[in-house]
C-alpha cells in the first residue's frame, strides 16, 4: 500500500505539527509526499521530512518527494539538502 502527504504552500513552524500527525498517520506503507505546491519550505519541515526518510527506511518502507516544486529545490540546495531526498516514483 502507498500513502500521499500533500505538503502545504508554506511550511514553516505553524504548519509543522499538522505535518507531524499526517506523516505519521501513513506509519507502515510507503509514502509519497508532493512537494509540487510548495512556495516556502522552512528548515524545521525539512527536518521532519528528514526524520521521516530515516524512520521509513529503518522500517523498511519508501518514502518518495516528488513532484518538487522550484522552490522546494531552492531551498533544500539552501539546506546543503540538494539529491537528499528520492524523487524517483513507484512502480
Amino acid at each position: 500500500m502507498t500513502a500521499t502527504v500533500t505538503l502545504a504552500p508554506r511550511l514553516d513552524l505553524t504548519t509543522v505539527q499538522p505535518l507531524v500527525s499526517e506523516i505519521t498517520g501513513c506509519a507502515g506503507t510507503d509514502l509519497v509526499v508532493d512537494a509540487g505546491q510548495v512556495e516556502h519550505l522552512g528548515a524545521l519541515a525539512a527536518q521532519v521530512l528528514l526524520a521521516a526518510d530515516r524512520q521509513w527506511q529503518a522500517h523498511g518502507h519508501r518514502l518518495v518527494v516528488g513532484p518538487r516544486s522550484p522552490a522546494f529545490e531552492d531551498a533544500l540546495a539552501a539546506m546543503g539538502l540538494a539529491g537528499h531526498f528520492t524523487a524517483e516514483t513507484f512502480e
